[in-house]
């Protein structure tokens, strides 16, 4: 499966469809304005929440949560003591499977991995129009929009790094 989607993604109260290859629409992304912190919701066709994507409030290096149905999934921050900037850590909330994400991911040219083995790629390069980048979930039976919630955290928290780095 690829997904389009286009980096106007991070935008607060921005509502969007993604697509697929063939150009229908598969997810809306519903970015929630006038919150106390980043919230994105991922839905379905039908308007259903699939995901629900958050900056932790209180904690000591910048996290994003994802739940589903008010539960929690995963949890996405910075890997410690790497030597990659662009190295982040998914833990799931099943306790013991943790996701690698590693690449440019600035560049939207990164890898989503579970011990070693490659779930996702995400890439501007199957792309003519700059503000684009596609995801290519690998894994038959990997959860698309779990990888689409990993790839927007991942991207958020990149973004917010590079801009307490402007200061």
């Amino acid at each position: 499966m690829r997904l389009l989607v286009r980096d106007r993604m991070l935008g607060i109260g921005d509502d969007y469809w993604i697509e697929d290859d063939q150009g229908r629409k598969v997810f809306l992304v519903d970015g929630k304005a006038m919150r106390l912190r980043e919230t994105f919701e991922l839905k379905d066709m039908q308007g259903r929440v699939l995901i629900d994507i958050h900056a932790k409030m209180l904690s000591l290096r910048d996290t994003m949560v994802i739940e589903r149905e008010g539960e929690p999934l995963a949890r996405v921050k910075r890997k410690r003591l790497s030597l990659l900037r662009n190295h982040y850590r998914v833990e799931l909330a099943d306790g013991s499977t943790v996701l690698d994400v590693s690449g440019k991911i600035l560049d939207r040219e990164f890898a989503i991995e579970y011990d070693g083995e490659l779930l996702a790629d995400i890439s501007r390069r199957w792309f003519r129009v700059r503000e684009t980048y596609g995801l290519q979930v690998v894994r038959e039976d990997a959860d698309p929009a779990l990888l689409l919630a990993v790839a927007v955290c991942v991207i958020r928290l990149a973004e917010k790094e590079r801009e307490g780095d402007d200061d």
